[in-house]
């Protein structure tokens, strides 16, 4: 079957005249010397047409409307697919994209096709290209920005310090020189009285000689008895298994052919080689010992110079990142440094606080226990919390291992443990995540991960300036944009409210979640805030997302069935200050209000309105009143007309849920404000944000008495509809 040519499309097309581009079709007889070139295919619902730059638009569209071009001029495929594969040929025409064949052969208007288009990165590509450039950078520079962070670092703990002693009329550099040096003093008279309990430890151990040489012998394994036989037994086993196996015999001399060359000897074995190493020198012996030493010298002399620098130039840094940030971004950026400033500040402290009280508690049940030197190793405790993870183990592992030779019996190791263990289990779950969350906003995944991250990217260093570092990147996700997804996935605020997480169960088919999700709610606060702030927004996500078509007919209906069994098993739920408020009402209204007025919930258009319309139903119950839903199906003009007719006194809310919710309602607001002009009306369209005296102005001339965007709003609306009856 001959396809059928589509309908001619005039495209205008740049003109290539590129020198080395025409002498590559004059070769292959595809031009004439002198004339202007410029071919390519150009495919149209699968069918390839040649397309001359250089030829008139009559010219082309006879060619194409001819058929696909089997032209012996025309170019091929290879030739074209450098230029076929430019961005200019994937612009987008200015009236949108074509949604299908018709489209295309249904165009009459020209495409302009710009050779000046250039495919730009989005914003959040960017910001990607620019986290990974950062990573790099920190890992490349790490000899300068490890002593600059830990600068860092001690400036905030310092600045409250100096800034003190500013306010007493001091200077700024007087203030900064007596703060780091008194700094300085007490970190040395610390680590002095730590070298010397040290030694005086050292010195102490060959009297613990025989109680290392019992523990040794005791975990040795035994070789009488029927496990040291168990144990005799596999080690024969396995020496046989991993002994070679016995030669073969060896065949008899052969007797030798004399046309048989002579076999070579063997060649002799290599002689050994040893390498004897001259014997160091003073030189040699005293570089081997100050070189280990170096390093960390020169690491604690460049923190101290930048800690020198940020305290006196504080205000001037700032003043910079300010003016560097741009004048424009100064509220932001104020904002940021402050935030982060007292998260990171908090957080020091509450370490502060933490590791000494675990010091403390260690060192007294260490006194307790017996162990020696026990105010050292709480002290030794308390410093070495600062690296997470690894130093709290290093902490146990000293006393441990000290108790093991200092004592006869097992016990004193085991209690040493069990006190570690106790301490640590209650502080890494109850205390650090109380204090730490709060003031760091981080989660506690995020503190593992961040710790991982930075221990690759910095080592040790990295490991011990992991929470602070994290705290920073957190604050810059939470006020760049761009950077929002750092906050997300490492804060420990809320990312999905009670309505997207139970919409999202309910789309999961996880219904047990769900009604999870609504216990945990309904602890703290009453149900019909649930209903507000919890059901009725998850119905508004789900309807958002049924009109465009995203919902299949399951999930569809396995949401609404879910959500109609949890509204009948919460009808009996009340607590105790709704149970009060109902009598209250009921005492208001009295009891004869109650009996003659009914209030009839009537959906406005969908499945939706009907859940709402049982919701306010089932409230209004609750609040003393003879409330009566009606689903769907029975909704139709004839039978509400009919009911509405036996009495006259009946308030009508009519429920509605956005995004479509004013056109149905108005349609039915109409109705029945033609038959009974004078019936009290109620709309209730649930989580409108807009304003309601200017909505009601879309109901034209069947303004209803009400306009409601709640379900609390609609039960005290309703309250004062009624209660002027009774008067």
């Amino acid at each position: 079957m001959r396809r059928r040519s589509p309908t001619a499309v005039a495209v205008q097309v740049p003109e290539f005249t590129g020198s080395a581009f025409l002498q590559q079709n004059r070769l292959r007889g595809l031009a004439a010397p002198g004339e202007r070139c410029a071919g390519f295919s150009f495919v149209v619902t699968g069918v390839r047409y040649s397309l001359w730059a250089g030829a008139p638009a009559w010219a082309w569209a006879e060619s194409k409307s001819s058929g696909p071009s089997h032209d012996v001029n025309a170019p091929t495929v290879s030739n074209m697919a450098s230029f076929w594969n430019r961005p200019l040929f994937h612009r987008r025409p200015e009236r949108g994209p074509a949604t299908s064949a018709a489209d295309l052969r249904s165009a009459s208007v020209p495409v302009a096709i710009s050779a000046s288009h250039r495919y730009l990165p989005s914003s959040n590509n960017w910001a990607m290209v620019m986290l990974f450039g950062t990573i790099a950078a920190l890992y490349l520079a790490r000899e300068i920005m490890i002593p600059l962070a830990f600068a860092l670092i001690l400036t905030f703990v310092l600045t409250p310090v100096v800034a003190l002693l500013q306010r007493s009329r001091i200077g700024r550099v007087p203030s900064v020189a007596v703060t780091v040096l008194v700094t300085m003093a007490v970190a040395g008279c610390v680590g002095w009285i730590i070298a010397i309990q040290l030694v005086d430890v050292a010195e102490k151990l060959p009297t613990y000689r025989q109680n290392i040489h019992a523990k040794m012998e005791a975990l040795r394994i035994p070789t009488k008895g029927p496990l040291g036989l168990a144990v005799n037994s596999l080690k024969e086993i396995a020496s046989e298994l991993s002994s070679p196996a016995a030669p073969s015999p060896e065949p008899g001399p052969a007797v030798q052919n004399r046309k048989q060359r002579t076999a070579p000897s063997t060649p002799a074995p290599p002689l050994p080689v040893q390498i004897v190493q001259q014997p160091a020198n003073g030189l040699d012996y005293l570089r081997d010992l100050v070189q280990p030493v170096l390093r960390p010298l020169a690491l604690i002399g460049l923190v101290l110079i930048f800690t020198v620098f940020m305290l006196i130039k504080r205000f001037d840094l700032r003043h910079r990142l300010l003016r560097l940030v741009g004048l424009g971004q100064i509220n932001i950026m104020t904002q940021a440094l402050d935030d982060a400033a007292q998260r990171v500040s908090r957080y020091l402290l509450m370490q502060l606080l933490v590791n000494a009280g675990f010091g403390t508690l260690f060192g007294f049940g260490l006194y307790c226990i017996g162990v020696p030197n026990p105010a050292l190793w709480g002290v030794v405790a308390g410093l070495l919390r600062i690296v997470p993870y690894v130093g709290t183990a290093i902490a146990a592992a000293l006393p441990i291992a000290l108790s093991l030779a200092a004592f006869d019996s097992w016990l004193p190791p085991l209690l040493v443990f069990l006190l570690f263990a106790g301490l640590e289990l209650i502080i890494a779950n109850f205390v650090e995540p109380w204090l730490y969350g709060a003031n760091t906003g981080l989660s506690s995944l995020a503190l593992l991960v961040a710790a991982v991250f930075w221990t690759v990217l910095w080592g040790p260093a990295g490991l011990i300036l992991s929470t602070p570092l994290t705290v920073c990147v957190v604050v810059l996700g939470r006020y760049v944009p761009q950077l929002s997804f750092l906050h997300v996935l490492l804060g420990d605020e809320a990312v999905l409210g009670a309505d997207a997480q139970i919409y999202q169960r309910l789309l999961a088919m996880d219904q047990p979640e769900a009604h999870a999700i609504v216990d945990r709610f309904l602890k703290d606060k009453p149900l019909m805030e649930l209903y507000d702030s919890v059901l009725i927004p998850a119905l508004s996500l789900a309807e958002q997302d049924r009109h465009k078509g995203a919902i299949d007919t399951t999930r569809e209906e396995f949401l609404f069935l879910s959500l109609n069994e949890m509204i009948t098993e919460l009808s009996e739920y009340q607590l105790a200050h709704d149970s009060s408020q109902a009598e209250d009402a009921a005492a208001e209204s009295g009891p004869a209000d109650r009996l003659s007025a009914r209030i009839l919930c009537l959906p406005a258009n969908d499945r939706a309105d009907e859940v709402t319309a049982a919701m306010l139903a089932q409230l209004l119950e609750q609040a003393g009143h003879a409330a009566l839903s009606l689903p769907i199906a029975h909704a139709s003009p004839a039978e509400l007309l009919a009911l509405i007719e036996k009495r006259q006194d009946d308030v009508i809310c009519i429920s509605a849920l956005p995004p479509y919710a004013f056109p149905p309602a108005r349609t039915m607001c109409k109705l029945i404000r033609e038959r009974f002009p004078k019936l009290k009306l109620v709309v209730g369209v649930w989580g409108f944000s807009g304003d309601t005296e200017k909505a009601k102005t879309r109901f034209e001339r069947t303004q209803p008495d009400r306009l409601l965007t709640s379900l609390a709003q609609a039960v005290e609306q309703i309250q004062e509809l009624i209660r002027p009856k009774a008067l």
